[in-house]
């Protein structure tokens, strides 16, 4: 391996676990010029796995990394399933009509659907990740809204009992919930207990309960517990899922979308 694949596996770590990370400080760690790590990090720019926001780099988990050069090449298991997430949140975006307000939850696949909102559009979006809001402000017809609190970021989120308070103040018409395990019987689950709260707050404040998952989440179990099944109102999925949980889903009178 390379120098240079060396440092961008170095930078890509350090900043998977701290979120958000100065080019200096990147600079110090790595021991390297703050012209190398900008060099550096306009690679990682054009691939999407970071996003210099005042000269702060912020990680991106949901990013689409591709081969740039011929000294780079990283594969992440974050980006296994891509392709599914980015087709989900593409068909989850186009359920989202002219002056709706919707809440977009934490995940790799919810950051798809703030990333195709339509830019015609006149939407309210609520979010508490940092991903999505970088990806709401691009588009000058959204008003975003921003549950803030402490931040996590592994998850990019932020989350607080004043967090939790706004959310449960607002009512919308469509919440775009994320999940890393669904079950029939132990129901919607996902890895950090930190996101139940805020989770179980958008649930209450949406019309329509709207679970996006790519099919490997399905018969999956995680250790918190969000939601039973029959909370949820439409699932947005790929068509890899199996015929068993189509039936499932469908007998519990989910409406079930396959993309």
């Amino acid at each position: 391996m390379g120098k240079k694949n060396d440092r961008l596996n170095r930078l890509i770590g350090i900043l998977k676990i701290r979120g958000a990370v100065s080019i200096r400080e990147l600079a110090q760690t790595l021991e390297v010029s703050e012209m190398t790590i900008r060099r550096d990090m306009k690679l990682l720019q054009q691939n999407k796995v970071v996003e210099n926001v005042d000269g702060v780099m912020v990680y991106n988990p949901a990013h689409t990394l591709v081969e740039t050069d011929k000294e780079y090449s990283l594969a992440l298991e974050e980006e296994r399933r891509n392709a599914e997430k980015a087709a989900i949140g593409a068909f989850a975006a186009s359920l989202v009509a002219q002056d709706d307000m919707i809440i977009i939850d934490t995940g790799t696949t919810t950051v798809h659907i703030a990333r195709n909102l339509p830019t015609n559009l006149h939407l309210s979006v609520l979010c508490y990740n940092i991903n999505i809001l970088m990806e709401l402000r691009r588009k000058p017809n959204i008003q975003p809204l921003f549950a803030g609190g402490y931040y996590h970021a592994n998850a990019q989120m932020f989350e607080s009992k004043e967090g939790v308070e706004f959310i449960s103040g607002i009512r919308v018409q469509k919440a775009f919930v994320s999940a890393a395990g669904v079950h029939c019987q132990l129901g919607v689950t996902c890895i950090n207990n930190y996101e139940i709260e805020t989770k179980r707050a958008i649930l209450r404040s949406s019309l329509e309960k709207i679970l996006v998952a790519d099919s490997s989440k399905f018969g999956r179990v995680c250790a918190a517990y969000c939601c039973d099944m029959n909370d949820i109102d439409t699932i947005i999925t790929n068509k890899d899922l199996s015929p068993e949980w189509i039936d499932q889903i469908r007998s519990k009178g989910i409406k079930l979308y396959l993309v």
